[in-house]
């Protein structure tokens, strides 16, 4: 069976399935491809009958939000000991570069750091545990993790799947195109966010001293 083809007689509800649990599982704080899988999908639904743009942009929302708010609770529950215990098992993502970055961007921007980390990778995944860590006020986080979630989840399905429809004949010679500029922009921000974060990692004493 051709790629397309096979692409095509994809339940709509595997998608569903799909995009709501990785983009959850993501926000919660495990690092995994979630814009990819919501960019690749909402591409999938502007050619696929059977998949509602607004069922997939709502489960891409639900697991956002709530699964911000679980790594929120989760940072909330374990405080400073989760950064280290991430690092051990994720250190290519939670690095101690990568922590001092993330430390230092919620107390210059505070709540805005979560609505706004909710559009770049490396902050995507840090946003909810690190809010918890730091004690954040909950009421605050909500509303950010809300609107950051409705916007950059709805945001991306529509603003993708309207691309798809526009411009469906020329897709389909380019099926993949999209799918593969996603994954060079994803790695391309995680390199410059790492590189960043390498810079800044503070000495001990500073560290003692914040």
């Amino acid at each position: 069976m051709h790629v397309q083809e096979w692409l095509e007689s994809v339940p709509a509800v595997a998608v569903y399935v799909l995009v709501g649990p990785v983009i959850g599982l993501e926000s919660l704080g495990i690092p995994l491809p979630g814009e990819i899988i919501l960019v690749s999908s909402t591409l999938l639904a502007s050619r696929h009958g059977d998949i509602a743009p607004v069922i997939l942009g709502a489960c891409a929302t639900a697991g956002a939000i709530i699964g911000d708010s679980v790594g929120y609770a989760i940072g909330h529950r374990s405080g400073r000991p989760l950064p280290a215990r991430l690092g051990a098992r994720f250190p290519g993502h939670f690095g101690e570069g990568h922590i001092a970055t993330a430390e230092r961007s919620f107390r210059t921007w505070g709540v805005w750091a979560v609505f706004l980390g909710r559009f770049v990778a490396l902050p995507r995944i840090f946003a909810g545990p690190l809010a918890g860590v730091l004690r954040m006020p909950y009421g605050k986080f909500l509303t950010a993790n809300v609107l950051g979630g409705i916007l950059w989840a709805g945001g991306t399905t529509a603003v993708i799947y309207c691309v798809g429809i526009v411009a469906e004949s020329w897709l389909k010679r380019f099926s993949w195109l999209g799918l593969v500029a996603a994954v060079l922009i994803g790695v391309t921000s995680m390199l410059v966010l790492r590189r960043k974060a390498g810079k800044a990692v503070p000495g001990p004493a500073a560290v003692t001293a914040e």
